[in-house]
């Protein structure tokens, strides 16, 4: 009896909750679906004014004196002291004696060719002055003029032929020439600065046995540097001699102007460039230093330049149209690290300024009024 009553008792109380639950389910089918909030991205836009957009190239390298040179040895002999110390970072005014290697021994082989040369000519004066006597004076002239410590002076010049066999066959003219051989090598024991320079490197000091193609060291010209660069072999009809150059230092600290000195008439077979030389003067370069150059190739008509992140893969950019993205081809004239060069786009179009992740054609977007950072709006 009991177990009756409280199937009875069960049985009503899982009515009375089916028809509460299903009351439930009834009050809520109407309730409207909540609204999700239309996100709309804030984008900074720009408008195109086509102009005249000139090509600036981006190089970089290192400066090298325009005027260098490697002292070798074409003698051998003791390094002699000099009134300056050959020592990197000397300073040396042109003609002043670079290096000066001991020729005692080599000077009095030179003296005594020269006093040969001399005895030889004194030797043929009573022969010359009975059977030239029309050329007796010329040759007197030099004989007084002949000096030992001083260059050897040119012979006279022979009038005729019997002159000629005469002094020829004398050996005159062969020891002359002798002689003049013997000076000029005597000028190798002593180097002197071809311009107004420093010295760079010093391999030699004073007193040690210099030998015959040694290296000495080297000497440069601080007042002008040399830039090489190579570029693209598609600016190698653009690029012209004295073309000025923008050149920069590696913290940007400091703006040296130069110019285009010289450019290859090859292209490097292997990178496809060819190499610009660019001059530059000022007191604070020094050779080795690393500048980037920028060289201004062409002029591009009716174009515009922007940032190369906004170009896609397929040649077009985003323009804003009604609130709405799209998209539209573009012609690139020009690419550089960091922006592109663009032709022939409408004026009065509104582009972006900066990338907008996520971007699609249709999408809806806002133009912002300033230029902050892009953010989301929600309306």
């Amino acid at each position: 009896m009991l177990r009756k009553v409280i199937l009875s008792v069960l049985g009503v109380a899982l009515i009375v909750g089916a028809f509460f639950f299903a009351k439930y389910l009834v009050d809520n089918k109407n309730k409207p679906k909540p609204v999700i909030p239309k996100v709309v991205k804030t984008v900074l836009v720009d408008t195109v004014e086509n102009t005249t957009v000139p090509i600036v190239i981006s190089a970089n390298g290192n400066l090298t004196a325009k005027q260098r040179v490697e002292l070798y040895s074409e003698v051998q002999g003791i390094f002699k002291t000099g009134s300056k110390l050959f020592k990197p970072g000397q300073k040396f005014n042109k003609g002043e004696s670079l290096i000066r290697l001991d020729a005692s021994e080599y000077y009095a082989s030179v003296q005594s060719a020269k006093s040969n040369l001399y005895n030889s000519i004194a030797a043929i004066m009573p022969d010359l002055r009975l059977d030239f006597p029309d050329v007796f004076p010329k040759w007197q002239s030099y004989l007084n003029g002949f000096d030992l410590n001083k260059s050897t002076p040119k012979l006279p010049e022979i009038s005729n032929e019997k002159e000629n066999y005469f002094i020829t066959g004398r050996g005159i003219v062969s020891s002359y020439y002798n002689v003049k051989n013997l000076e000029q090598r005597l000028t190798k024991y002593r180097i002197t600065a071809p311009f107004t320079g420093i010295l760079t490197e010093a391999l030699v000091t004073e007193g040690t046995l210099v030998r015959n193609g040694q290296k000495l060291g080297e000497f440069i010209n601080p007042s002008v540097y040399e830039m090489e660069v190579a570029i693209s072999k598609s600016f190698a009809d653009i690029l012209k001699e004295g073309e000025s150059v923008s050149l920069t230092s590696l913290d940007n600290t400091k703006i040296y102007n130069g110019k285009v000195s010289r450019v290859n008439g090859s292209i490097d077979a292997t990178t496809q460039t060819i190499t610009v030389y660019i001059e530059v003067k000022h007191d604070d370069l020094k050779e080795g230093m690393y500048l980037e150059a920028n060289l201004n190739a062409e002029k591009v008509e009716n174009a515009i330049e922007i940032d190369r992140n906004l170009l896609l893969d397929s040649q077009e950019i985003y323009v804003v149209r009604d609130s709405l993205l799209d998209v539209i081809p573009v012609k690139p004239a020009h690419f550089s690290n960091e922006s592109v060069v663009l032709k022939d786009i409408p004026n009065g179009t509104i582009i972006l300024r900066k990338p907008v992740p996520g971007a699609y054609a249709g999408m809806h977007v806002k133009a912002a009024k300033n230029n902050t950072t892009t953010n989301d709006s929600i309306q």
